[in-house]
C-alpha cells in the first residue's frame, strides 16, 4: 500500500515561488499517473496538474498554466510542483494523488497561502 507525503507548503506573498514535494512510501506500480489537486476554503478539489509515469504527459489547469510545473523522480519515488508567480487565488490544501485525475489515494495536504 502507497503511503503519500507532502512537504513544502507556506505563506509567501503574491509573485513568490514554492516548491511542493511528495515523497511516496512503497512501491508505485509502472503505470501509475500522479497528479496534483488542491481545495481552496469553501470550494471543493480542483485538479491542478497530473503527469504520467514516464512524464511524456502533463496536465494544467488553466489557472496554472504557465506558472506551474510538475515533474517526478522515480527513483526517488518523489513528485514536484515548482509553482511560480503565485496569486492569492492559489492559497489552498494541496494534495499529491495516485491517478491522472486525482481521485486515488491522496496524502494528507500541505497548505500554501498567498498573500497581497
Amino acid at each position: 500500500q502507497v503511503e503519500l507525503a507532502e512537504s513544502g507548503g507556506g505563506s509567501v506573498q503574491a509573485g513568490g515561488s514554492l516548491r511542493l514535494a511528495c515523497v511516496a512510501s512503497g512501491t508505485i506500480a509502472g503505470s501509475t499517473c500522479m497528479a496534483w489537486v488542491r481545495q481552496a476554503p469553501g470550494k471543493g478539489l480542483e485538479q491542478v496538474s497530473s503527469i504520467n509515469y514516464l512524464s511524456q504527459y502533463t496536465y494544467y489547469a488553466d489557472s496554472v498554466k504557465g506558472r506551474f510545473t510538475i515533474s517526478r523522480d522515480n527513483a526517488k519515488n518523489t513528485l514536484y510542483l515548482q509553482m511560480n508567480n503565485l496569486k492569492t487565488e492559489d492559497t489552498a490544501v494541496y494534495y499529491c494523488a495516485l491517478g491522472w485525475a486525482g481521485t486515488d489515494r491522496r496524502g494528507q495536504g500541505t497548505q500554501v497561502t498567498v498573500s497581497s
